[in-house]
């Protein structure tokens, strides 16, 4: 009988998990449709040198964005289910409002750290003293808009159609904000308002729909202090800072590498190397995607028993691999021509990139549910150790293999790095689903 009631719970968790991956699916097909408009816009307008350079300057502040943001749509999900379960709703209050304070530090820290980059390395990023204050304005926006707790709030009750709504704000955004800059300010600085104004419609996108989707259920905004809420729910800075410091490991390696290619050999083989990946990740979106529902279910599952964890677990598993089959043999059959439409036949050298790229991506793919499942299971720790390795194996094969050979090494980087975390986090999950500290 356990085995039935594992079974059915697992079930309708996998249920759930599709029918919360289909919603996003839905906002990020919109997305992909005008992505590759917005995209053939910029990289039309700009040429590859002028990309380059734009490409330089998004990934500082996704660098910075990534480190001082916590992903604390983890924390209101985590900690705030069982005040939820319980009725607790000025508990679950202040659950989100000490989220909202980490989100405010990180910005007023991300706009100090932005400006000392613009200050020491002006010249790496190629923008001048001219363009410092307009980098700056943008990084600003980017910690601005950080939205990770409207987030937490619309998946902790699963409105993951609200979520994706939300979500599709950036490409219409960009969508928008593209058009208006080839048509008014085409260059860096005018794609650079387009890209900060899709931002900021995004942000206020969540926290009208997630105010909304809470309006009585979240409490009171005066109900004790939001500070309490370290004392309300034991574990919750340990969480915070593994969530951080591995969302921080996981993206630097991508990020960084834009900035080192940058260094090795110039804004066009940065440009490419980042339309390469920017491609690559826009074909296995659907891993990001997974992973996000994935954590809510576990998270829920954790409680039932070893039984309907693995169960949804092993399913869960399945769904991956096939989908990595399917994107690997997209990339390897459309990847050329759909980048050469998008990009133009000056972009085409970023092919190589693209197919590399993408198998990496399609690893982690595959291993999407190792890591929502050491979070759901208490075993944060253990996976921020894992994405460390991985992240300095990451670096240190992208500096031994650039100067050697060039974009190709770094992008071959990814891939061992990707097998390497692949095979880390497999075995430290299985061990959680058997009960193995």
């Amino acid at each position: 009988m356990k085995v039935k009631r594992g079974s059915g719970q697992a079930g309708d968790g996998f249920s759930r998990i599709l029918a919360n991956t289909g919603w996003l699916l839905g906002g990020k097909g919109v997305g992909a449709i005008l992505s590759i408009a917005y995209l053939a816009i910029v990289t039309r307008t700009l040429g590859v040198a002028d990309f380059g350079r734009f490409a330089l300057v998004l990934s500082a502040a996704q660098v910075i964005k990534t480190l001082v943001s916590f992903d604390s749509w983890q924390i209101v999900v985590r900690y705030g289910q069982p005040h939820l379960t319980a009725g607790h709703g000025d508990a679950l209050n202040r659950v989100l409002r000490f989220c909202i304070l980490i989100d405010l530090a990180s910005a007023v820290a991300g706009g100090l750290i932005a400006a000392a980059i613009l200050l020491l390395f002006a010249d790496l990023l190629e923008v001048g003293p001219h363009m410092a204050w307009q980098v700056w304005l943008f990084c600003m926006v980017m910690m601005i808009t950080i939205r990770s707790s409207p987030t937490g709030l619309l998946r902790l009750f699963d409105r993951f159609d609200s979520a994706a709504l939300a979500e599709t704000m950036i490409p219409v955004g960009r969508m928008i904000g593209a058009g208006a800059a080839l048509l008014w300010m085409p260059d860096i600085t005018g794609f650079l308002i387009a890209w900060a104004f899709a931002e900021l419609l995004c942000a206020l996108s969540y926290w009208g729909l997630a105010l909304r989707v809470g309006h009585g259920r979240i409490g009171h905004w005066r109900a004790g202090r939001a500070i309490d809420a370290r004392r309300e729910n034991p574990g919750i800075i340990g969480f915070l800072t593994a969530t951080n410091l591995q969302t921080s490991l996981s993206s630097i390696g991508q990020q960084v590498a834009v900035l080192i290619v940058g260094a090795f050999v110039g804004p066009v083989g940065a440009g490419l190397y980042r339309l390469a990946n920017q491609l690559a990740n826009s074909l296995t979106k659907i891993s990001s995607l997974l992973s996000r529902s994935i954590f809510v279910e576990l998270s829920r599952t954790s409680s039932h028993g070893k039984e309907a964890l693995g169960a949804l677990f092993r399913r869960t598993n399945r769904l991956a691999l096939i989908a990595g089959a399917v994107i690997i043999a997209l990339i390897a059959t459309i990847g050329r021509p759909l980048l050469g439409f998008i990009a133009g036949p000056d972009f085409l050298p970023a092919y190589p990139l693209l197919l590399l790229l993408g198998i990496a991506a399609c690893i982690e793919l595959i291993g999407v549910s190792y890591r929502p499942l050491l979070m759901a299971t208490d075993r944060a720790g253990l996976s921020l150790r894992i994405t460390f390795v991985a992240t300095l194996l990451l670096l240190g094969l992208q500096a031994a293999l650039l100067p050697l050979y060039g974009t190709i090494g770094a992008a071959v980087a990814n891939i061992v790095a990707a097998l390497g975390g692949f095979a880390m986090m497999g075995w430290a999950s299985r061990r959680a689903v058997a009960g193995d500290k």
